[in-house]
Order: C-alpha cells, then sequence, then structure tokens
C-alpha cells in the first residue's frame, strides 16, 4: 500500500543523517538547522498548546476517539479495498470518554507527564505572583510593598500547585487559574504604563481590554475588549481617588476573562491529538514542507523524498480520480452534471479566472499577513483584489506514483499568478471513506506542518457539487498539524471557528465556483471562478518537437 511505502522511507530518512539532504527538500547548508530548529518548535507549539487550548473528548466533533475507518484511494474497485496513500481498516484504541477524562491522544499509548508539578514551574508562578504584588502595592510603603509582593508570590504558586495536581493527563490549566495568572502578569504593565505615560485610568483600562481583545483573536473579543476596559477605568476613577494603573489593569483583564468566558463558550480552537499515529488521524493530510519556503516545486521535491515516479503538469489530471469515491447516504455521484465531473476528474483540461471578493474588515489584517507570511512562506497568498487576479493564473497538476503500481498516490494542485510565477497555493488533493461515506481531504504543506481542510460532498440543485466542512458530521472540519521529524507523529488542532464551502455549478453553458471563508461564523471572503475549457491542440501542434 501507498501508506507503507511513504511510511517506511519517511522512518528510513529519520535513521540517516544524509536522507534530508540528497534530495533537495532541504538544502544540504541549512538541512540540520532547519531540522533542529522544528523539533524545538514543535516542543514549544506543544507545551503552549497544552497550555491555553481547549482540548476534545472522545465524543467531541473532530475528535478521533471510537473511529473506525476505511481509508480510501482514488481509485475503487468491487475486489480491493479502498485506499488513500494508507492502510485499509483500523480501529482508534479508544472509545468515547467522560468530558472530563482528557486523552492524550488517540492511539492509547502513556500520556506524556506534563501535569506533574515541578519545582521551576512553582518558581515561575511564584516570581509572576511577586511582580503582580509589587506593581499592586507600588504606593504604598516599603513594609506594605513586601507583604504584597511575599501575599502575591505565595497565592500564585499556591494555586499552581492546586491547578497542577488536580488536571490530568493533557488537560489544559482549569479556567480559574488562567484567569488569575494572566491577571498577575497584565499587572506590571499596567504599572509600567503609569510610570511611563500620563495615561489615566480609562486610557489604560481601554488599552489593556485591546490588548487582551487581540489576543483572543475572534473580531467580537476584539470589540468587547476596550468596551470592558473603558467601563473598569471610569467606574474605578469614579471612586474619587485616582486608582493604580496596575489595579486598573488587572481588574480590567479579570473582568474581561470572566465575561469573555461566559459569553463565547463555543471554542475555536481545540486540542485534538498529541504525538497520534498517522494512520489515527484519516482526516488530516500528513505532508509537510521540511524548509522555510514551499513553492511551485513543492511535489517534485516529495517525490525525491519518497522515490516516487513523479509527473510535472500531468496531462489531463484531475484532483481526483473519480467522484464516485465520495459516494454515500447524503450524496449519490450520479446526480451531478457531466461538465462539473469532468472539471474534478479531469482538471487539467480547464483554465480559470479568479474574482476575489474580500470583506472590508479584514483587509487590513489580510495585507499584512500577505507580506509577512504568505509572500515569505510561498503558500496561501491569494490575490488581494481584482487587479491581481487579472495578470492571469497559471493552473498545473502534479503527481507521485509512490509505489510505481500505476496509481496515482498524491496529487498536488498548484496555482500560481501567470506574469510572476509566485505561488498562489500548493494544495495536495486526496479522498478516503469513513463509515460508508466519502471525503475530499486537501493539505496545505507548511514548514514543519500541515493545513488540512476535510470537506463533505454535497448535491447541488442542477446537477453542482458542494464541498463543505459546514457539516455536522465528525470529521469535516479544518486541522493545524505539526509533525515530528524523526517519529512522524502528530500534534494536531482542530480549528472549528474556520469554515469554508465550494459549490461549483453550471450556469448559461459556463462552469462557475463559488469558494466561500468565514471565521468565527463572520464570512470574510468569496472566490468567484470562471472554468473554461482550454483549446484543444491541433494535430500539427502535437506534432511539434519541444522548444
Amino acid at each position: 500500500m501507498a501508506i507503507t511505502a511513504i511510511q517506511s522511507t519517511f522512518e528510513a530518512m529519520s535513521k540517516s543523517r544524509l536522507g534530508s539532504v540528497r534530495t533537495g527538500y532541504l538544502s544540504s547548508r541549512n538541512a540540520r538547522s532547519d531540522m533542529a530548529v522544528s523539533r524545538r518548535a514543535v516542543e514549544v507549539w506543544r507545551r503552549w498548546v497544552l497550555w491555553s487550548c481547549r482540548p476534545v473528548d472522545g465524543s467531541s466533533v473532530g475528535g478521533a476517539a471510537g473511529m473506525r475507518a476505511n481509508l480510501g484511494s482514488d481509485r475503487v474497485t468491487s475486489h480491493r479495498p479502498t485506499r488513500r496513500m494508507r492502510q485499509v481498516d483500523f480501529t482508534a484504541a479508544h472509545s468515547a470518554h467522560a468530558p472530563n477524562d482528557v486523552i492524550d491522544d488517540v492511539t492509547g499509548t502513556e500520556p506524556p507527564d506534563f501535569a506533574s508539578p515541578k519545582a521551576s514551574d512553582l518558581v515561575i508562578a511564584a516570581l509572576i505572583g511577586g511582580l503582580a504584588g509589587a506593581a499592586l502595592a507600588a504606593r504604598s510603603n516599603r513594609v506594605a510593598a513586601a507583604l504584597s509582593t511575599i501575599g502575591g508570590a505565595t497565592l500564585l504558586a499556591s494555586a499552581k500547585a492546586v491547578a497542577r495536581k488536580r488536571r490530568r493527563g493533557i488537560e489544559i490549566q482549569p479556567l480559574w487559574y488562567r484567569i488569575l495568572s494572566t491577571g498577575a502578569l497584565v499587572a506590571p504593565l499596567g504599572w509600567l504604563a503609569g510610570k511611563t505615560t500620563s495615561a489615566g485610568p480609562t486610557q489604560i483600562g481601554t488599552a489593556t481590554g485591546l490588548l487582551a481583545g487581540l489576543l483572543g483573536v475572534r473580531p467580537q473579543k476584539v470589540i468587547l475588549g476596550p468596551l470592558v476596559g473603558a467601563a473598569v477605568g471610569l467606574g474605578l476613577a469614579a471612586r474619587g481617588r485616582r486608582p493604580s494603573p496596575a489595579a486598573v489593569a488587572t481588574v480590567t483583564l479579570v473582568i474581561y476573562r470572566m465575561l469573555s468566558a461566559a459569553v463565547f463558550r463555543d471554542a475555536q480552537v481545540t486540542l485534538l491529538a498529541v504525538r497520534a499515529n498517522v494512520a489515527d488521524l484519516p482526516f488530516v493530510v500528513p505532508l509537510e514542507a521540511r524548509s522555510r519556503y514551499v513553492g511551485v516545486d513543492y511535489v517534485r521535491s516529495l517525490a525525491g523524498v519518497l522515490g516516487g515516479s513523479y509527473v510535472r503538469d500531468a496531462g489531463d489530471a484531475g484532483i481526483v480520480a473519480s467522484l464516485d469515491n465520495l459516494a454515500g447516504p447524503d450524496f449519490d455521484p450520479g446526480t451531478v452534471a457531466a461538465e462539473v465531473r469532468e472539471f474534478y476528474e479531469h482538471t487539467t483540461r480547464f483554465a480559470l479566472d479568479i474574482v476575489p471578493e474580500w470583506r472590508t474588515w479584514v483587509r487590513p489584517g489580510y495585507l499584512l499577513y500577505s507580506s509577512l507570511v504568505a509572500k515569505p512562506l510561498g503558500q496561501a497568498n491569494l490575490p488581494m483584489n481584482q487587479r491581481q487576479a487579472q495578470r492571469g493564473v497559471r493552473s498545473r497538476i502534479d503527481t507521485i506514483d509512490v509505489d510505481r503500481d500505476e496509481i496515482i498516490d498524491i496529487r498536488g494542485w498548484i496555482r500560481s499568478f501567470a506574469a510572476t510565477g509566485e505561488p498562489i497555493y500548493v494544495g495536495i488533493y486526496t479522498t478516503y471513506r469513513h463509515d460508508d461515506r466519502g471525503y475530499v481531504s486537501v493539505g496545505f504543506p507548511l514548514p514543519q506542518s500541515s493545513f488540512t481542510a476535510t470537506l463533505a460532498p454535497r448535491a447541488r440543485a442542477g446537477g453542482g457539487l458542494v464541498l463543505t466542512s459546514r457539516s455536522a458530521l465528525p470529521h469535516p472540519g479544518h486541522y493545524l498539524t505539526f509533525i515530528e521529524p524523526t517519529s512522524r507523529e502528530l500534534t494536531t488542532l482542530g480549528v472549528p471557528g474556520f469554515k469554508e464551502e465550494l459549490d461549483v455549478y453550471a450556469t448559461d453553458g459556463e462552469l462557475r465556483a463559488d469558494h466561500a471563508f468565514w471565521l468565527f461564523g463572520l464570512p470574510f471572503l468569496v472566490l468567484r471562478y470562471r472554468i473554461r475549457r482550454k483549446p484543444v491542440p491541433s494535430r500539427a501542434t502535437e506534432a511539434e518537437p519541444p522548444a
């Protein structure tokens, strides 16, 4: 099976120091440093996740516990099981757990001992508490300031010890401790603002609330934060005596976090798995970039690593082999119009024109993201406006046959700007089956990680096809996965706050597609595609030798 070849190749390479530098997937000059940085980054990222994200129990949407999957490739026959770069049937080790019985991963292995009390953790908590106590008592005499410092250190260290003792496995810190610790962290910042500026309570409260809202990411929190901060600042100032800047900052953050926890109860990011096996997460495409730049030659580099047969700009290839692989109780491929089916199964026969429609509120953030992240990364660099899109889009599909059985195992759909050759995005398209349903999973390689969109098919009136992550089924969704270079283990976050829907349909004799995206329930982008058939080359053109 293809996944066996892929996994064995990666495992063999991980045992050889030269494996990662011979293929061009990493340059020989920066291979060792990139791999070392990646390992450290993965471990730092894991620890941050364990502290800050809401874990998922076995019965949650997107959870992998209790799953039994029949994983399909791009080809289904009556006499052989379906497959997608993976083994056939497996059963996850865990069944549904009680809500508080948080598991380390979905493989049944012993969870890492992140919950055991450590002296360094208590020292750090005491230091944070001590600084907060000193900042809150900055206007008091030395004795009161000393007592406040000792009291703050003792309180937060004790709270840390209690929280750690009650935590199980990778369960994140309880909410009460997170509120207490962040309130303590912001107290020195409030004191510093009071010492270095002439800002009053309202300004300090508003600034603290804005900072808290920005860290909350979603737009509703960004709006809520300054409102809470201004109200707290005005309320404390109304008491007559000018309040301590540290107290204003602390009270603002504590009230904001309590109110935010009460209002925004739906998790936007969830911890799904830590150090899981590839086979346990069928909805994740575990193919990462092993250099800092993804770019349009990613699939060629990947083929060099895997040792598979690589075809650049494959002729008459599709992003899926057959829509029949997506059949299920809610979707009959026979209802799809012939031209829509042809687009999916023979994508290279078509050219695409794109018109992006960005919502105004997201434009400033996307401009910053495009300049600082997307362009240097060579991935997910969508056009900002129609003027950029009119430069033309070049589309091609690169393929890899890993086990050389003449079945395509990896399909990379690569789109770039025609004028500059800069990548728009590089997506690895796969299909698989679970519970007699077919799904499309698209992996977007990132340095030492992958962002996966798993979409469920749905029939559209008039013979169209909708692929969507807006589904109550457990698999559809978006997943950010970090991949351990040596063991190939996956640490995965579910991102339920991100949704997308691709609607392909025929109208007035033309193929169209609307690709819509939502963030935190708010629509922020629609990509409108006009899909036209490429002209068939003449025989004279076909006979010409290549230039």
